[in-house]
């Protein structure tokens, strides 16, 4: 079960590394070339949105199945700290559902707004050239 937090940990990384690039002033050439790129890789990354979907149920899931351990009378010591493991592993799993999914948002909309934005500097440019 590892294995998939650890590529949705990468693909979220990998989403916030582009965003980043995208948004810093001063790498307007770069910039040029990371749209297209960035482009061309929003629908593969789109897979993790049914993929932070299928990780949500099972977070729930585990949840739900999970032995109660309310107070420290019913429970013994080794218990009562795998269940508060289980509880921030869960909670951990799911800010980084959130993370990857936040990033996708953002990356699609920047992405979106640069290749706007290159448009209309092309259209200025040509409209200046026709004067």
């Amino acid at each position: 079960m590892a294995l998939e937090w650890v590529v949705l940990s990468y693909t979220a990384a990998a989403e916030a590394v582009m965003v980043l690039l995208l948004t810093l002033p001063g790498l307007n050439h770069l910039r040029k070339g990371l749209v297209p790129v960035s482009r061309s890789l929003l629908k593969p990354l789109l897979t993790v949105v049914p993929f932070c979907l299928f990780l949500i149920l099972d977070i729930y899931w585990k949840y739900e199945t999970r032995p109660s351990c309310k107070s420290a009378d019913t429970c013994t010591v080794a218990e009562l700290t795998r269940h508060q493991k289980s509880t921030i592993k869960s909670q951990r799993n799911a800010l980084l559902i959130a993370s990857a999914l936040m990033f996708y948002w953002l990356l699609y909309s920047v992405t979106h707004l640069a290749q706007q934005l290159e448009m209309l500097n092309q259209r200025v440019e040509k409209l200046q050239n026709q004067e």
